[in-house]
């Protein structure tokens, strides 16, 4: 079984209030999606932490399911190349986060292969938009 993972993190102002959108697919079908708001953050560690959200739903759904090539696909090309070894990880906050992400991506790539890919942010539009919802949540006003 092929997945294909959609990740996006987003932050209104840089750091601001963020939140992350996860969306994964078996062929054109969607199996699972999930926003969180995170509270204040910057956009980069959004994108790291909505990498994380998906793999960590990814360990769990490959125990029970037979998994030939997983495809993540992320529109925030510093992170990609920071995981594909193209740039080095310079700032201390994403250093910690980008450790977790590639040891746990490289114990699920020794179950089966993983490619990380950039994409263009109009690619990535049903995570974007559950970006977006959560953010909407997180910054309008409580109702009461």
């Amino acid at each position: 079984m092929e997945l294909t993972i959609f990740t996006d993190g987003g932050a209104s102002g840089n750091p601001g209030p963020a939140a992350i959108g996860v969306v994964a697919y078996h062929g054109d079908d969607s199996i699972y999606q999930y926003s969180l708001p995170l509270g204040t953050q910057t956009n980069n560690t959004a994108e790291y932490l909505a990498l994380l959200s998906a793999v960590s739903w990814l360990i769990n759904y490959a125990q029970h399911n037979q998994l030939t090539q997983v495809t993540f696909k992320l529109d925030s090309e510093l992170v990609v190349k920071q995981l594909n070894g193209q740039y080095k990880v310079k700032h201390p906050d994403l250093q910690l986060l980008h450790r977790m992400a590639t040891q746990q991506l490289a114990n699920l790539n020794a179950q089966f292969p993983i490619d990380i890919q950039h994409v263009k942010r109009a690619d990535n539009t049903h995570a974007d938009a559950l970006v977006n919802q959560a953010l909407d949540a997180l910054l309008s006003p409580s109702q009461i």
